[in-house]
């Protein structure tokens, strides 16, 4: 399935082995993973982090709750699924999944809610998914930058989207300092919202915020950059006792967020950005590159960030965003509004709510064959 501006393979997770390892060796068999040649010429995968994922959907006991559903993260080079995180583009293909396989009906003609659990985050989401003669529509008129078709739009409410026991901002400061080797002190606003993220000014990285995908990705020592902050904001963030386990063990959260003023500049497709378009120049690295739109919880995470008070994306905006203004975020593909609806509870500001419009599409349904020497013939997908 299609999600937002990624894709993956999604299966019912009771297709699958209900042990971790021996399900995982399938997921990476499926996907082509590891691959020294970084193709995945023998499986489903297609040799980006956009399009390396998969996604196990169940129906849920849990109250208030649909369907739950796992996210992997498939290293493309590595024998490694991080299950560590969320992907907010494929959450966009959950519901529709859902949907699709008889997990949840379809009702009436209109809007169907599907009420997700992510269980690798432990939180709500709620999909606003369009729905006729009992399936999903799918063809409409929703562009979504970064995506060549435009579809049905679905609309994304992440509740309370904020961290685990250290809440939204895990360090307590809107700003914290970075010791990063080869850089020295960085600026950083560590957001954990969405998916944990690292939001520095890419001045600091010594790059404009207006950084085409190709320059960026050609460029290893801007990179290697790039993967020292996140180390070492994996550290501050206490996901990782070292940068070196971040690198090795956690290379899919937290995601770095480089952020600038507004700047016109010219995405991906061709199309000029006008600076008086957008808010923020944002730039999303996922998994060792520079992304060819925004991640979909990074998108919350810059929303998020907004929203609350000293950060580097409200300074940037004069003040954090409030009554639920949607922030127009300039991506290497164009541009993503988003929002962010926060609170004060106890002296303390608490996000309520991030929201943002994708849309998905099924891509195939049939069976996925997996070798033998993998300890499966084939599983349904």
């Amino acid at each position: 399935m299609r999600g937002g501006t990624s894709k993956g393979v999604f299966f019912q997770a009771r297709d699958l082995p209900a042990d971790p390892a021996a399900r995982d060796r399938v997921l990476l068999r499926v996907t082509g993973s590891p691959d020294p040649y970084g193709k995945q010429i023998d499986g489903m995968g297609a040799a980006t982090s956009s399009t390396s994922k998969v996604v196990l959907v169940s129906p849920s006991a849990r109250p208030g709750c649909d369907v739950e559903y796992l996210f992997g993260q498939v290293s493309i080079e590595a024998p490694l699924i991080d299950w560590s995180g969320n992907c907010g583009n494929l959450t966009t293909a959950v519901g529709p999944f859902a949907i699709a396989q008889g997990l949840v009906q379809a009702g009436p003609d209109g809007i169907r809610t599907v009420r997700l659990w992510q269980a690798n985050l432990g939180k709500r989401i709620v999909a606003h998914v369009p729905v006729r003669g009992g399936e999903v529509l799918e063809e409409g008129a929703f562009a979504l930058d970064g995506v060549a078709f435009p579809a049905a739009e679905i609309r994304l409410e992440f509740i309370d989207p904020g961290g685990g026991a250290q809440g939204v901002l895990p360090t307590g400061q809107a700003v914290d300092t970075l010791l990063v080797p080869g850089l020295g002190t960085v600026q950083a606003s560590l957001v954990d919202a969405g998916n944990p993220t690292v939001i520095v000014a890419a001045a600091a990285l010594g790059v404009p915020a207006a950084l085409a995908q190709a320059e960026a990705n050609a460029d290893a020592a801007f990179l290697a950059r790039c993967e020292a902050v996140r180390a070492a904001g994996a550290v501050m963030m206490g996901l990782a006792k070292t940068a070196a386990e971040a690198t090795a063990n956690r290379p899919a959260t937290p995601k770095v967020a480089l952020v600038g003023p507004p700047a016109d500049y010219v995405a991906s497709s061709g199309r000029a950005v006008a600076a008086h378009d957008i808010d923020v120049v944002a730039r999303m690295i996922s998994m060792g590159k520079l992304h060819h739109a925004l991640t979909g919880t990074g998108a919350v995470a810059l929303a998020v960030a907004a929203a609350l008070p000293g950060t580097l994306v409200a300074d940037l905006l004069g003040g954090p965003v409030s009554g639920g203004r949607m922030v127009r975020l300039g991506h290497a593909s164009g541009i993503l509004p988003v929002g962010a609806e926060a609170s004060r509870r106890d002296g303390a500001v608490v996000v309520d709510k991030a929201v943002l419009s994708r849309s998905a599409r099924r891509l195939m349904e049939g069976v996925v064959l997996v070798p033998a020497v993998v300890q499966a013939s084939s599983v349904a997908a």
